[in-house]
């Protein structure tokens, strides 16, 4: 099978940080035979080069042609497009470019690239992120976008927004992960030396200064946690080994990681679910059992609520031709 191809659009202003990011991440994504999973290309809505907001000129490798060959389009953010503020319209040439974008691609934004898919009306009435601080002035310019500044990315199917810098790096891993399963996904992680997994819907901003060092964490609590997920971790025994009081606990961790300890129990167990579904034969209800949701009832209406398919169908994306076990 050839490669899955990206084609990643460089606006003039963009910055070089996001733009080189998906050419890390997705090139550290290989089969079990070190072949390369996705080709990637630079390109420019007109082919000549753009200057990046960080003073250097960007010569690309392609022009739009590379837009109209691609499965995913990927936007990077832009500082020097300042009409897509007031809601547009997208520069000529630009608006050429994403028209010829051909059906059934994938469009994808990092940070202010939302501004992009808004002013090419791809966003209309579906749900989008783009970066916190311009959450008033993105929904003043594009109402019919419905905005939520208050997580690390949207996957709405073909089309996926992200917040600001580091979540571009989330948003590309999930992309993995949906495209070839989470093995793939922290073999990447691996090589970028990043986090192989945050939720998209993790708080995109938490606005509480770095504890100091007297300060207790519950870092080493989250780490243990980790190692237990099979087992009942209520909230008095997740403080306890914290050494906190309940109410301490559950404000530092809130300031730490920006959701509540039911909320990212829930998405670690999702996760280590999902690993056991990709590369195991384990029963559905034994998967359950050591992801810490108890029934296989509980995991299917994890699932479902979280990514829209059941245990078994989501195995069988990963696994088609392995034989099914379904018990529970």
């Amino acid at each position: 099978m050839p490669p899955h191809r990206i084609a990643v659009l460089a606006l003039p202003g963009v910055p070089p940080f996001e733009l080189g990011m998906p050419s890390r991440v997705f090139g550290s994504a290989v089969d079990e035979d070190g072949s390369p999973l996705y080709e990637v290309t630079v390109c420019t809505a007109d082919g000549g080069p753009v200057l990046s907001d960080a003073g250097f000129t960007v010569q690309p490798a392609a022009g739009p042609e590379a837009l109209a060959a691609a499965d995913t389009v990927i936007v990077p953010p832009t500082h020097a497009m300042p009409e897509l503020a007031d809601g547009g319209p997208l520069p000529e040439a630009v608006a050429a470019a994403v028209a010829a974008v051909r059906p059934g691609a994938r469009m994808v934004s990092i940070c202010t690239g939302s501004y992009v898919l808004a002013a090419a009306g791809l966003l209309d009435g579906r749900p989008a992120t783009t970066h916190w601080n311009l959450a008033a002035e993105f929904r003043r310019a594009y109402p019919r976008v419905r905005l939520d500044e208050d997580v690390l990315f949207v996957d709405d199917g073909d089309v996926l927004t992200s917040a600001g810098v580091a979540a571009g790096v989330d948003l590309c891993l999930h992309l993995i992960r949906r495209d070839h399963g989470a093995a793939t996904a922290n073999r990447a992680a691996r090589m970028c030396v990043v986090p192989p997994w945050r939720d998209g819907g993790q708080a995109q901003y938490i606005d509480r200064p770095v504890p100091e060092p007297t300060v207790a964490t519950t870092t080493a609590t989250r780490a243990w946690a980790l190692e237990h997920l099979g087992e009942p971790l209520s909230l008095d025994r997740l403080a306890a080994h914290a050494r906190m009081s309940l109410r301490s606990f559950t404000r530092r961790f809130r300031d730490e990681v920006g959701m509540t300890p039911g909320q990212w129990l829930t998405a670690q167990r999702l996760e280590l679910a999902r690993q056991l579904l990709e590369s195991t034969d384990l029963p559905v209800d034994l998967v359950a059992h050591r992801a810490g949701f108890g029934s296989a009832n509980s995991l299917r209406a994890h699932m479902r609520s979280a990514i829209g398919v059941s245990p078994v169908a989501y195995r069988r994306t990963f696994r088609p031709n392995d034989l099914i076990q379904t018990h529970g």
